[in-house]
């Protein structure tokens, strides 16, 4: 592999560039019309232009991508997440091409892409499912017969597809007809395919993933776990490693289980396995991204181990050097989504330019960046701008890294996720432990920013600033 093709934009291609890079594989960035002078395609060695800014008309285009990978003489392709990384006939097509595919095989996309191919596939090797149905529901009748034996609250959940489209929790029967007809429409736009199915919905949950990294020889380990309750609009904003949910039992239980995930699609490179942990820890098999996760960075603050290079040296052929008794937790590391939001608006998109972008730096920071000061926020893409790791080598220490990093951490002209970390990161439900995916719901709103930051003169000072520039802000847009 002496030339390598990113299908994808942002703080992810600067990432893969940098392995890429430290490997001495040359790059080849594409960018669309919003992207002609975004950093990814500065950074790489060459760069193309694939079409105008909707991901429909450029980062989509799967043939325009695997047209541009030959012409420019690459001989791999890795997609990074989002757009065609999960696409079982984007994977299909590189190959065909003689190509090299830097993820698993298209069959194991195809499997792991559909929840209910999924739940067919791991139950024979006895991983803990939800209770409720591994096939999709037919009608209302069929519908309220299942409830019936369940229990409610339900869950009422797309097989195609995630980010919460197609899903709806049920805690009476007599919504049953409406949620179960909105679901279907709703996971028909969204994926062209209406296929839902019912679960026993888990009231306080915590959501459990752990990576995976498989050779195509058989060998199969996984890099310990990671926790991911903090969600808005059932996305991910904060990540850490280790989670403080498990002790060391249970985490080798889940473990074992996410290798059987891996083994009963034939997985090859980099996965993930995800599990949600209800309040008696009992722990339940929810799905699978076959392709690198956004949080990939706190597994590899605590490991050592450059999951994008071990994606290349297993897509090339190479045998896993890693084996699952080397693997040990050493430290502590969280992740903060930067996203262009407006916590205090639902989390809305904050889209305009980056007037002023300072990033932080110091030990045990690190931040994976795809901006620059004066880039504008494009309209088409996740608004999410880099991510913010801090390593410590105690979860406290992690923590208080996280809050000073934040706080160095500039950003005028859009509103941003960094006040809302910064909440996280003081609130006693984090700092203890004790939250699920309901944090946002049960904690978070702008009286409560005021209520926890009024309590020390420093803290509240920091909160002024932030109203002032925010104040800047919308002054200098109105």
């Amino acid at each position: 592999m002496k030339k390598l093709l990113i299908a994808n934009r942002g703080e992810i291609a600067c990432r893969i560039i940098s392995t890429a890079r430290k490997m001495g594989i040359r790059t080849v960035a594409v960018y669309s019309e919003a992207d002609r002078y975004a950093l990814h395609s500065s950074l790489a060695d060459e760069s193309y232009y694939i079409g105008p800014s909707p991901g429909s008309e450029s980062y989509l285009k799967m043939s325009v991508i695997i047209d541009v990978a030959l012409k420019a003489g690459a001989n791999a392709i890795h997609p990074g997440y989002g757009f065609l990384s999960e696409n079982a006939q984007f994977a299909r097509l590189v190959n065909e091409a003689g190509l090299i595919w830097i993820g698993p095989s298209p069959e194991a996309i195809e499997v792991m892409g559909s929840k209910l191919a999924a739940k067919e596939a791991v139950k024979k090797f006895n991983v803990p499912l939800v209770p409720g149905t591994d096939y999709p529901i037919s009608g209302v009748e069929e519908a309220r017969s299942v409830v019936q034996k369940t229990g409610f609250p339900v869950l009422i959940k797309a097989s195609a597809g995630g980010g919460g489209k197609g899903m709806r929790v049920l805690y009476e029967e007599k919504f049953l007809e409406e949620s179960l007809q909105a679901a279907i429409s709703e996971a028909t736009s969204a994926f062209g395919d209406g296929s839902v199915f019912i679960e026993k919905y888990i009231t306080n949950p915590r959501h459990i993933e752990f990576q995976i990294l498989a050779d195509q020889y058989g060998h199969t380990i996984h890099l310990l776990d990671r926790e991911c309750s903090i969600q808005r609009r059932h996305q991910k904003v904060i990540e850490e490693a280790p989670s403080v949910a498990l002790d060391e039992e249970l985490r080798n239980e889940m473990g074992k289980a996410a290798i059987m995930v891996a083994k009963a699609c034939g997985y090859t490179g980099a996965g993930t396995v995800e599990f949600i942990l209800d309040e008696a820890k009992n722990f339940y098999f929810l799905e699978m991204n076959t392709r690198l996760q956004v949080e990939h960075p706190v597994t590899e603050m605590i490991t050592g181990v450059d999951l994008v290079e071990q994606q290349i040296r297993i897509a090339r052929g190479e045998k896993l050097p890693i084996q699952q008794e080397s693997i040990r937790a050493n430290g502590h590391a969280i992740e903060l989504r930067v996203y262009a939001e407006d916590p205090f608006n639902d989390f809305l998109p904050s889209i305009a330019r980056l007037q002023t972008y300072s990033l932080p730096s110091g030990e045990g920071v690190r931040v994976d960046n795809g901006y620059r000061e004066g880039d504008e926020i494009p309209i088409y893409y996740d608004p999410m701008i880099s991510k913010l790791i801090t390593y410590g080598h105690t979860r406290q220490a992690a923590i208080e890294r996280m809050k000073n990093a934040i706080d160095n951490y500039i950003i005028l002209g859009i509103e941003t996720t960094l006040p809302f970390g910064h909440f996280v990161m003081c609130h006693a439900a984090f700092i203890n432990g004790e939250f699920d995916t309901h944090f946002v719901a049960k904690h978070f709103n702008e009286e409560a920013y005021r209520e926890l930051y009024s309590n020390e003169a420093h803290i509240a000072a920091r909160f002024t600033r932030w109203l002032t520039e925010k104040e800047k802000s919308k002054l200098t847009f109105e």
